[in-house]
């Protein structure tokens, strides 16, 4: 794990199985609505909740989003909760990690391995590595 002004780097398996020991961990999705619908999102279905969803950046001009932050206390995720933050490919997600640790929420994990994963030969997404690549669950549409 890394610490570069939040709690540190985790790859998609060690995410899952911290939602999967630490009842009140949160799954911060921040990717862009268009990702979540037609590329896909976390299904933590089976273990009884749902990822939180909210963009770090807007569709379709990738401006920040300015009510980030009063969206995730809008969604009651606390400074003390344990925030594991989800994008792509680690990048935005990072960022959305530092922010919110900024503003004191003490346990902020980036997924750096991201939904997708880096791009493999081929420069396609999805197959290298990633939650999709490791065969975690998701859904689509």
């Amino acid at each position: 794990m890394s610490t570069e002004g939040y709690a540190g780097d985790v790859d998609s398996r060690q995410a899952i199985d911290i939602l999967r020991n630490t009842p009140r961990a949160v799954l911060l999705d921040v990717r862009s609505a268009p990702e979540w619908d037609f590329v896909g999102r976390p299904d933590l279905s089976g273990l009884g909740r749902e990822p939180v969803c909210i963009a770090w950046q807007s569709y379709p001009g990738m401006e920040k989003n300015q009510d980030f932050l009063a969206e995730v206390d809008a969604q009651g995720i606390t400074r003390e909760q344990t925030v594991l933050l989800l994008c792509r490919s680690g990048q935005r997600s990072k960022q959305a990690a530092i922010a919110l640790t900024e503003l004191g929420y003490r346990h902020c994990f980036n997924i750096s391995d991201g939904f997708e994963g880096p791009k493999n030969a081929d420069g396609h997404r999805g197959a290298v590595s990633g939650w999709r690549a490791s065969g975690l669950p998701w859904a689509q549409g």
